[in-house]
């Protein structure tokens, strides 16, 4: 695998640091997960966070070590001594207070490369405590998701998972710096500017035409035929005609000549304009078809189409089965612990294989022995840290 050799000592928790761990593990690095010595807290939430911990902590070894304790924070000294890259996501000056900041770091280790994940990068902001509704908010992308004068959150953690991997890709490219230099370089991500970036087409769209870009339910498509339309039993598809000679195909296959021979729909720029009497038209032909026949002449056709699904439909998917999307994880923790559920992998391949799973979810501490022991640490020497409740 790529990254294999590669030591990571990861000191996170949540989703973004967590994220940054998995993309380096599932590219064949050890990881090694610091926790404390109750263990990770996502691995215990309800709700939306339930998987948190299984989604992001596969592929990793774990060891708990309370960092308040000075004998702990030793050994976590000494854990970091030995990696190539530690990763950390905690409010700024934590680390440094237990001498694991990259500023103490690389004076031991020069090739060592440090990915620290924050809210916000060094700045005005730098101190606000930030979690990825705040950054949407603060950030204009609850802004444009939702409707007009009801900011709306995106539906899963996207700063946080984006910047966990571009903490990655910056760890990457430092690795193949180092490779080069000989010396290793502090990395940081943060979830306010990965947000930033996210909504940067819209920043753009404003500084061209002077208009500010509308909310996605009230933006003015740049396409006629883009949108969701409810059909026959209620059942809702997605439907795109974003070129000219799709906009062709769309009426030969539905059955509407009249609207392909129609002068006032003649290139898109037109349709668009016209959208407001195009669309409402589009909803009354369409209700009598089934969402099935429509996406069976459009998958013939090679016209854009989309099911409207569930996350958990996902699971049944045709296409996710049969190209090795899902993987099978063992739950660590939880009522659920040791039952069996099916994770998605990185969205893509190298040298046409999916990257799998090789360890399963840790539970809290389960390779604590063994990490301490390739320290040189002896084995009375573990049985003292345990006992003294520094490391478990």
């Amino acid at each position: 695998m790529p990254l294999a050799g590669l030591r990571v000592v990861e000191f996170t928790h949540m989703v973004m640091g967590p994220t940054c761990g998995m993309v380096l593990a599932d590219m064949g690095a050890e990881v090694i997960k610091v926790e404390p010595i109750d263990g990770d807290r996502t691995r215990h939430l309800l709700g939306a966070g339930a998987g948190f911990f299984p989604m992001f902590n596969r592929n990793k070894k774990s060891i708990a070590i309370d960092l308040h304790d000075p004998k702990g924070a030793a050994v976590a000294r000494k854990l970091a001594a030995s990696a190539d890259v530690v990763a950390e996501n905690f409010k700024p000056g934590t680390m440094a207070k237990y001498g694991l900041d990259y500023a103490t770091l690389c004076k031991v280790n020069e090739r060592l490369i440090y990915v620290t994940c924050k809210g916000f990068l060094p700045g005005p902001y730098e101190h606000r405590t930030a979690l990825d509704e705040v950054v949407q908010m603060m950030g204009g992308l609850a802004y444009m998701t939702g409707r007009p004068g009801d900011p709306l959150r995106a539906g899963t953690s996207v700063n946080d998972i984006m910047g966990g991997m571009f903490g990655a890709i910056g760890a990457l490219g430092a690795l193949v710096q180092r490779g080069i230099t000989g010396k290793g370089q502090e990395i940081a991500s943060a979830l306010f500017e990965n947000n930033v970036f996210l909504v940067g087409q819209h920043m753009l769209q404003y500084a061209i035409t002077g208009k500010p870009a509308a909310p996605m339910p009230e933006r003015i498509s740049a396409w006629a035929v883009y949108d969701v339309f409810t059909v026959k039993d209620g059942e809702q598809i997605f439907l795109a005609a974003v070129s000219d000679a799709q906009w062709a195909t769309f009426c030969d296959v539905l059955g509407f000549a009249d609207l392909k021979a129609d002068p006032r729909y003649a290139n898109n720029n037109a349709r668009v304009e016209l959208r407001n009497v195009l669309l409402p038209e589009l909803r009354t032909r369409l209700a009598p078809f089934t969402a099935a026949n429509i996406a069976a002449k459009f998958e013939h056709a090679g016209l854009p189409f989309a099911p409207i699904r569930k996350p958990e439909e996902l699971f049944d998917d045709e296409h996710l089965n049969a190209t090795g999307a899902l993987a099978d994880i063992t739950l660590p923790d939880g009522e659920h612990a040791g039952e069996t559920a099916r994770a998605t992998l990185l969205p893509f391949t190298m040298d046409g294989e999916r990257l799998g799973v090789r360890l399963q979810p840790p539970t809290r501490g389960a390779h604590t022995r063994e990490i301490l022991s390739e320290l040189d640490l002896s084995h009375e020497q573990i049985d003292a840290l345990i006992a003294a409740h520094a490391v478990a």
